[in-house]
Formats: structure tokens, sequence, C-alpha cells
């Protein structure tokens, strides 16, 4: 009997001390997990914490780029305009430079304007193209978006070039008006620039020019035109030194805010480059159309 009751006792003892060796065990298996728990947490705020300055940088990085847009936004503010009696740039305030030319653009697009254009891209150089509207009943309406799109400003130069003295007001009227229409539906957005034909214009056509929100400007010089300069070295040497000898203008036009006449033909789109270094060599700058005060 006391065998019986020792053997029990054994028993239950065992029982006892594999129940406390289990209870152990799980008791470290749930501190293992706490601690993995607690190593993942401190884990994840150290990579939070550390993604902070990141996302500080980043809208620091948006801020500086806020505030150079609105620098941008300041220095597009007109520091010139277009002197109405001869057509030159002047500066408006102490930030323009009087040392400066404008170069502008007849009869575009005909074939070089693209050309032109990507000249003066490579080049950082501006200038206003002058569109005829009968070019753009053609597949050249095309190009005048491609120019447009490269940041050129885009003027009215009527819509068939015709003399405008020699039109009713009614149709000098639509000579104009009909060619921002068509600009506007190509691009998007209407000339703040008009330029008539032969820089012949009547007190009609400014009117409507200037209701149309455009600056009227003709030119200082410009030889493209004429036969004897229609060869790109001699049309290079006249540009920029401002005189034409072979045309009776032995002396130099080229001043501070020469506004310079060019058109998209072949010679002129061969000579272009040469011409902007030509200017550039004598310590003038292209002046950008869009610092230019408008009507608007």
């Amino acid at each position: 009997m006391k065998n019986i009751i020792w053997l029990v006792l054994a028993i239950i003892l065992l029982i006892t001390g594999c129940a406390d060796i289990t209870s152990d065990a799980e008791r470290e298996s749930k501190q293992g997990e706490d601690q993995e728990k607690t190593q993942e947490s401190t884990k994840n705020d150290a990579e939070t914490s550390k993604n902070e300055p990141e996302e500080d940088a980043n809208e620091e990085e948006q801020t500086q780029e806020n505030r150079m847009d609105k620098d941008k936004e300041k220095t597009t503010e007109p520091i010139y305009q277009i002197d109405e009696e001869t057509s030159s740039v002047v500066p408006v305030n102490e930030e323009g430079n009087e040392k400066v030319v404008l170069l502008t653009i007849d009869d575009a697009p005909d074939g070089h304007a693209l050309k032109m254009a990507n000249t003066l891209k490579d080049l950082e150089a501006s200038a206003i193209f002058f569109v005829n509207g009968h070019s753009l009943d053609s597949e050249d309406k095309k190009t005048l978006q491609q120019v447009h799109d490269m940041g050129f400003a885009i003027g009215n130069h009527t819509y068939n070039h015709k003399l405008l003295s020699d039109l009713s007001t009614e149709k000098q009227k639509e000579e104009i008006v009909s060619l921002n229409d068509r600009i506007e539906g190509i691009i998007g957005e209407r000339p703040q620039f008009f330029r008539a034909p032969h820089g012949e214009n009547t007190d009609f056509s400014r009117q409507i020019a200037a209701d149309e929100g455009m600056v009227t400007m003709n030119w200082t010089y410009g030889y493209d035109y004429f036969e004897p300069y229609m060869d790109a070295e001699k049309l290079t040497e006249a540009m920029v030194t401002g005189k034409g000898p072979e045309v009776d203008v032995p002396y130099s036009l080229l001043k501070p805010g020469a506004n310079l006449l060019m058109h998209d033909r072949e010679w002129t789109a061969e000579a272009l480059p040469d011409i902007i270094e030509g200017l550039r060599a004598k310590g003038y700058e292209i002046v950008d159309p869009a610092l230019i005060q408008t009507k608007e």
C-alpha cells in the first residue's frame, strides 16, 4: 500500500515539474516576442525619423521652387517699350539695358522660319516672327505652332500682305482682325505686336491695332530684301555694321535700341548665326520681346 502511495506522489511531482518547465518556456517565448515587437517598433520609429528630414527637405525644395517661380515672374515684368516715332527699343526703368537690339522676322512662315527658330534657340536669342495669313492656309500652320511652342513671340503682318493705304477701312480691319483670329485658332492666343506691310500704316490701321491690344512698330533698318544683300556674307556684314553702301546707306544705322528687320528667306536663315554673334561681339544684347511693354 505504501508503495502505491509513493508511486502516486512521484507521478504528481513529475507532472508538476513538467508544467513548470512548460510555463517557463512559454514565458521565455512571450518575452522573445515582446523584444521582437519592441525592436521592430524602434526600427520603424528610426525609419520614420529618417524620412522626416527628407520630407522637410522636399518641402523646402518646393518652397525654393515657388520662390524661383515668383522671381521669374518679377523678371518678366516689362522693362522696355517701343518708341512710337522711331520703332526703337527704349528702357522704361533702370533694369533695362540701353545697348540692345530687337530681332524681327517678317513674312513667316515661308519655308525657313523653323530653321531660323532653331538657330535662335541654339544661340539663346529671341525674336518676333511677324506672320502673314495666306501662309497659314497651307501646312505652314504646323510650323507656326512649332515656332510658338519654342517660345517665340508671334506678330501680325496682315492676312494678305497688301498695302493698307490702298484699302478701304473695312478691308484694312479685315486684313488685321481676321489674321488675329486665325493665329489664335492655331496657337491659342492673339498677337501683341503689329507691323504693316512695307511699313505703310494708316491712322485707321493704327487704331485697329490698338483696339486689338497690339503694339505697332516698323523698324530702324534691314537689308535682306534688297538684291545686293540677297547673299549671306554680304547680308551679315550689312546687319552687323548697320551699313548698306550698295543701297545708299554708307553710314551705320546700328544704334542702341535698333529694331532689326529680317525676312523668312534662305540667305537670311544662312546668315542669322553670324548676325547674332556679330552683334553680340559689338556688345549688343538681343532683347526678349517678353520684356517689352504691350497694350494689355
